[in-house]
């Protein structure tokens, strides 16, 4: 099965009510240059240091535990 297929199959079992957004998410990524050329880059092949993969579960811990800021409150902090 091709990944066209795929994705075709994928769409045709989704929900009608979910059916708006996710054309409007394709017709986005399709429109915006650079989500596009984030969707073709290669994927990041090398590996992480045990620095990076500490950093990387304390932030997963910080979030599961709801340490973590909304876009709304994020845009407030940025922009104040």
């Amino acid at each position: 099965m091709t990944t066209k297929e795929a994705l075709h199959r994928l769409i045709d079992e989704l929900p009608d009510s979910i059916l708006p957004g996710v054309e409007r998410y394709l017709s986005s990524v399709r429109q915006d240059p650079m989500m596009h050329a984030l969707l073709a880059a290669p994927t990041d092949d090398e590996p992480t240091t045990a620095n990076e993969d500490t950093s990387a579960a304390e932030a997963m811990r910080r979030y599961q535990e709801g340490e973590f800021l909304t876009v709304q409150e994020a845009k407030a902090r940025l922009l104040g």
